[in-house]
């Protein structure tokens, strides 16, 4: 069992920052690096950053730029995420590919006002 936990989210004027975490505990030897997802009101949840074990790094487009994925010890991964829009508004989601199944966090909650 493998358990993935957000923090870092919160309320933020447009063109501030936000840095979220994502901390795994149990048996994450079984997991993937762990990636991040966001939902917004009404849409469909996107792939937002994704890092291999290696180091390397991809976002969707519409963060390019603006937001950077990075690694800590024991699969816990960051999400810097600069420059936010109002667009950004959504629940944010940790996501580990793993065996026997895939794992979700609880999300969090980042609003980003105009």
């Amino acid at each position: 069992q493998v358990h993935l936990v957000e923090s870092g989210g919160g309320l933020v004027q447009a063109g501030g920052s936000l840095r979220l975490s994502c901390a795994a505990s149990g048996n994450i030897f079984s997991i993937n690096v762990p990636d991040w997802y966001r939902q917004a009101p009404g849409k469909q949840r996107e792939l937002v950053a994704s890092i291999t074990s290696a180091g390397s790094a991809n976002y969707a487009d519409s963060v390019k730029g603006r937001f950077t994925i990075s690694r800590g010890n024991d699969k816990t991964v960051y999400l810097q995420m600069d420059s936010l829009k109002p667009d950004d508004t959504a629940v944010y989601y940790c996501h580990a590919a793993g065996w026997p199944r895939p794992y979700w966090g609880q999300g969090t909650q980042v609003t980003v006002s105009s």
